[in-house]
């Protein structure tokens, strides 16, 4: 399996709002979905989620939402992910619905993986939020945990990412793809990009030890990543301020990466 980049599907986005979308199907693995939804004010997308369970995370704009027994009004803060407060989101469980209601123009991203029901749907708020700094010299950068490990779901983890102007991120190189614990879990990933200005782009490569798999990419704003396996770091160029959000989820729900240990080194 290769990574891929995923570009949006169209210029304006289809009737539900949707301007780029990742299944499992689509990417030829098991658990990961991905949707960007850009929503004029007073559009909406309803939702049933089946068997999945979901994070909607407000990237920009703010709205209502309402489950089948839960509503949240005037959600949202931000007008752009380069505000880098972090963000409100929804997580909604299986076996449950949702509508998204929007106030301004939202720009809302619908992570999906599997779920198991039992856990009731809530808000994230900003303040729920973990942030974290993480690296230093040209290997620091922002990191909000939207949904980590520690919060409950079923199979969903949900991260969100700012690289400054040549920084490197997922750095040094890691990866988390062998069901191996607790030396390593098996994650599916997802990577969605903006750039700021939006002219720009971001280098990412994707690799494996046995060399079966070596792409580098060039990711422009608005774009994806998938990363079914191996290592995956991320280069913002000189002037260039590089925005990710990350979905993983696997068998197990726990992000235990492996360095690469060629470069490990770097670590010390």
């Amino acid at each position: 399996m290769q990574s891929k980049l995923i570009v949006p599907e169209a210029s304006q986005p289809n009737q539900e709002g949707v301007v780029l979308r990742v299944t499992p199907e689509s990417a030829g693995w098991s658990y990961v979905g991905y949707e960007m939804v850009k929503l004029k004010k007073g559009e909406a997308l309803t939702r049933e989620t089946g068997r999945l369970e979901a994070c909607l995370v407000f990237l920009s704009g703010k709205g209502d939402v309402r489950t089948a027994e839960k509503r949240w009004t005037g959600i949202g803060q931000r007008m752009s992910v380069f505000e880098k407060t972090p963000p409100y989101s929804v997580y909604v469980p299986s076996e449950d619905s949702y509508e998204v209601v929007a106030e301004t123009d939202v720009d809302l991203a619908v992570c999906t993986a599997p779920g198991g029901g039992e856990y009731e749907a809530r808000l994230i708020e900003p303040g729920h939020v973990g942030v974290e700094h993480r690296g230093s010299g040209n290997m620091a950068r922002l990191v909000h945990n939207i949904l980590p490990e520690s919060e409950p779901a079923h199979s969903l983890l949900v991260v969100e990412v700012f690289t400054p102007g040549g920084h490197w991120s997922s750095y040094p190189p890691h990866k988390h793809d062998r069901d191996a614990l607790p030396e390593e879990s098996l994650l599916e990933e997802t990577y969605y990009y903006r750039i700021q200005p939006e002219q720009g782009f971001a280098v990412q490569r994707v690799y494996t030890d046995d060399g079966s798999l070596d792409e580098t990419l060039c990711v422009r704003n608005g774009q994806a990543v998938l990363v079914p396996k191996g290592y995956h770091p991320v280069a913002a160029p000189a002037g260039y301020e590089v925005y990710y959000l990350n979905v993983m989820a696997g068998p197990r729900r726990t992000w235990k990466f492996y360095n690469d240990p060629h470069h490990e080194w770097l670590l010390k």
